[in-house]
């Protein structure tokens, strides 16, 4: 293992103290719950070469965008902070403090040498499946060379962080994100995954285990397994054979210390009887399951090679339901696709009206280059998508408030994850994924416990400890409001 010092030589890791000790380096992460696992595993691989995370771009020695192209004008947004950093590069370059920048994930991997050509400020640019190579995409770097890196090779990444977590057990949060799965076969025409983080691939059971076992065992309770298409995973067993996501989830709910499980995202096809078995059976698994559709129209899930059809997802989500009949559903939605009519929107408007979901995602379809959909006729104006959007968002925040309104007097097991914004106050999680703010001790961290929902918020529930001598927070004013018990 090598680490790097301040003149840029390669030091033996025993040599990290001193000048290569003091190098920080500030990543901005934009986008999915991957694109969070994936920095906080870049984090991971730069500490052995003497980097430390700092949260002021100023003091930087190295600044990596960790990008998404999901998003509309993804690309465009990186460039204008690529702007920004070139101020900043050049200030501490003044001051004689040398500064590396880099471009990460799948804006990196869809533009490639378009982003040396048009940001020059830019140093490194490498895939998501290539960060496990940044000690030495960094050593080329900074010796002048201007770094391209987007190939693809999940296993040799994977493999490569399973042997680091052997290595280096880092503190954790109450949870935290574990990939499972990369990669996407489903090639919807509107999407850019296959494209950046190519054919589906899943981990070895073993890989996970180990990674689940050291993250436990760093105080971790809850594990969020993630994937493009996480329900998807068939990962090697302990007997060569191939393993579904149920069958992991129930391996995983063995390892000491973990009493929580979640995965995310969910394609409706890939939603077998084993994995919708667990939802029915384990405790461990939370009562809540993103399940995205993107249309209620057979038509336009048609255009967007969804393969599967409105009555499709009405019949899974009664066996869900059947199974796990507490389960709240969250899902994806995108108004405005090539060719929609008012009679295709009406019939997303109904699904969302049948189906009832506790929280959404909704957007306006963008145009993603090299996608089938950016190229098909019928485009949309955007006062349209607009309008449609709003339509769609206000049933949608309605559900999601009735949703809340009906936590409102009950007790739940709520993870305390960190301090809360008021003094004496912590934020947790319930069990279906609902931010929850109670009265509590700091000594509660990383603790479950019993809390009864006294309070609904906008995007909060407010709780006391059940049968604490705690108050509660309003979340009019921020008040302490004693309770009575």
């Amino acid at each position: 293992m090598t680490s790097r010092s301040t003149n840029n030589k390669i030091l033996p890791a025993g040599e990290i103290a001193g000048g290569a000790a003091g190098r920080k380096v500030f990543v901005r992460t934009y986008g999915c719950q991957m694109n969070v696992y994936d920095s906080g595993r870049m984090a991971e691989v730069l500490a052995p070469q003497g980097y430390s995370q700092t949260e002021t771009l100023e003091d930087a020695d190295l600044v990596i965008l960790n990008t998404c192209h999901i998003r509309e004008k993804a690309a465009e947004k990186v460039y204008s902070e690529l702007g920004r950093l070139r101020k900043i590069k050049d200030e501490r370059a003044r001051a004689g403090k040398p500064t590396l920048i880099g471009v990460a994930g799948c804006v990196a991997q869809a533009e490639g040498e378009e982003i040396s050509r048009r940001a020059p400020v830019v140093d490194l640019v490498f895939g998501p499946q290539s960060y496990h190579r940044l000690p030495d995409l960094l050593v080329r770097a900074a010796g002048g060379a201007k770094v391209v890196e987007t190939e693809f090779d999940i296993d040799e990444k994977f493999e490569h962080l399973a042997e680091q977590s052997k290595r280096m057990p880092l503190a954790r949060a109450a949870s935290a994100f574990l990939t499972v799965q990369e990669g996407c076969d489903k090639f919807c025409t509107f999407c850019v995954v296959p494209y950046t983080r190519g054919a589906e691939v899943s981990r070895p059971l073993g890989q996970i285990l180990q990674e689940a076992e050291g993250l436990a065992a760093a105080g971790v309770r809850e594990i969020t397994l993630l994937g493009q298409n996480v329900n998807a995973w068939h990962g090697e067993g302990p007997d060569g054979r191939p393993w579904g996501l149920g069958r992991l989830l129930r391996r995983l709910a063995e390892v000491d210390g973990l009493d929580r499980l979640r995965y995310t995202t969910s394609h409706p096809r890939d939603m077998d009887d084993e994995l919708i078995a667990a939802h029915r059976d384990m405790p461990e698994l939370m009562p809540y399951l993103h399940l995205p559709v993107q249309s209620g129209s057979d038509r336009i899930l048609a255009a967007m090679n969804r393969k599967h059809g409105r009555d499709d997802y009405f019949r899974l989500v009664d066996r869900i339901r059947e199974a796990s009949p507490g389960l709240a559903l969250s899902g994806d939605f995108i108004v405005g696709f090539p060719g929609e009519t008012d009679a295709d929107f009406a019939d997303t408007m109904d699904l969302v009206r049948r189906v009832g979901y506790a929280s959404c995602f909704s957007f306006k379809y963008s145009q993603r280059p090299g996608t089938p959909g950016a190229a098909m006729a019928d485009q949309l104006p955007e006062a349209v998508k607009s309008t449609r959007l709003a339509e769609l968002q206000t049933l949608l925040s309605d559900q999601q408030r009735a949703f809340n309104a009906s936590r409102l007097g009950i007790t739940c097991d709520v993870l305390l994850e960190k301090k809360g914004r008021q003094a004496g106050q912590l934020t947790g999680k319930s069990p279906w994924l609902q931010a929850v703010q109670v009265d509590a001790p700091d000594a509660l961290i990383g603790t479950i416990q019993p809390v009864e929902i006294v309070d609904i918020g906008a995007n909060s529930l407010f709780g006391r400890l059940a049968g604490g001598q705690y108050g509660s927070i309003s979340p009019v004013d921020g008040s302490r409001q004693e309770a009575a018990f």
